[in-house]
This record gives structure tokens, sequence and C-alpha cells, in this order.
């Protein structure tokens, strides 16, 4: 009986390896066919319009005015809709390039990182919050210190920020998602990083803008 039993328990922890396996695998897959959605339509359509831009603009290409005129109109016309791969985290510290998706629901960071749709863009002058899988795009996130920086790239520009300070709030507070009064990056996931099944905690970190370019 024991015998059996013993080959019972070495069977179930085979299932649930194989699964977790799986679903390490099913949300890398995820991941990588957004980022390639981002890098392959979304960026080249952006390269097309600046190269018009240029042609249009050849007289006036080092005037600073014109370059601020055209992010805006760029921004303009970016409205993503939930569920869209809509740009790129870098966080060049560990070496990561990240998709980030309009939404936060589980679908949306099953595929990569989720932007709150209640909060802002880069360049809107108020709150940026991207939230993402501490087992996922956010596995080494523990390993970032003030100082370190992160890169935001979307359609109308590229938006550097710094890590300035970060917290760790319970799971149900939601006075993390607020009015700042200036531009801050908030990242978001859960904590303690390796803790089993759903994480009473939450990991916070806040960036402020460093530069930005078109």
């Amino acid at each position: 009986m024991r015998k059996w039993l013993g080959y019972f328990f070495i069977i179930v922890g085979g299932l649930l390896v194989v699964s977790s396996l799986y679903l390490i695998y099913k949300h890398e897959f995820a991941i990588a066919q957004s980022l390639q959605e981002v890098e392959s339509s979304l960026f080249p359509s952006t390269s097309m319009s600046e190269a018009t831009y240029l042609r249009n603009t050849d007289k006036t290409k080092n005037d600073e005015s014109q370059k601020i005129q055209h992010q805006a109109e760029l921004r303009r016309q970016f409205s993503p809709e939930e569920g869209d791969a809509i740009g790129l985290l870098h966080i060049p510290k560990i070496k990561a390039k990240l998709p980030i998706i309009e939404g936060t629901d589980e679908e949306m960071l099953a595929k990569g990182v989720g932007h709150y749709s209640t909060t802002v863009f880069p360049g809107d002058g108020e709150q940026i919050l991207l939230s993402g899988h501490r087992d996922t795009v956010f596995r080494k996130i523990g390993e970032l210190e003030n100082g370190d920086r992160f890169i935001v790239e979307l359609s109308y520009g590229k938006f550097e920020y710094e890590i300035k300070k970060s917290e760790i709030v319970k799971a149900d507070d939601t006075t993390v998602i607020r009015s700042m009064g200036e531009e801050v990056l908030t990242l978001s996931t859960c904590y303690p990083f390796n803790f089993i099944g759903h994480a009473p905690d939450r990991y916070i970190i806040y960036a402020y803008p460093v530069f930005s370019e078109t």
C-alpha cells in the first residue's frame, strides 16, 4: 500500500511540474508574440511617418518647435484599444525588452506588461501605471535600485525615467493609483517575489522623467 501511495505522489508531483512548465511556456510564447507584433507593425509604420515628416520639413529639420508639433500630432493620433500591443518597456539594468499591452486584465498580463487604462501615457504629465506578473515579465524586478532607468518606446516617441523610490503596500491598497501632480512612471507587481499562490502585497516602483525624444 505504501509503495502504491509513493507512486501516486510521484505521479501527482510530476503532473504539477509539467503543468507549471506548460504555463511558463504559454506565457513566454504569448509575450514573444506581443513583442513581435509591436516590432513588426507599430514601429515600421511610425518610421514611415517620420520619413514623410522629414521630407516635408527638410528646410526646417533643425527647428525644435517643428519636432514638438510633430510629436504632439502623433500623440493625438495615439488612441489604443484594450488588448492592443502599444509599445515597449526597456529595462537596461536587467537587459529586458518587454511588450506593453493596453489594459490589465489577466488576458493582457499574460501577453506582457499591462498599462492601467485609467492612467495617462508618457508625455501627458501625470501618473503612468504599468503592471506585470512577478514570475514572467517582472521576474528580475527585485534587482533594480534607485538610479536605474526605464525606457518607454511608443509610436510618438521615447521616454526615459529614473527610479527614485520604491515601497511595499497591501494588495488591496488602491491609493497607489492616484493623481501625482507630475509625470511619474509607476510599476507594480506582486510581492513577495517568491510567494506561492496569491501574494498578499504589491511591490511599487516610482520613476521620474529624465528626457524624451521623438
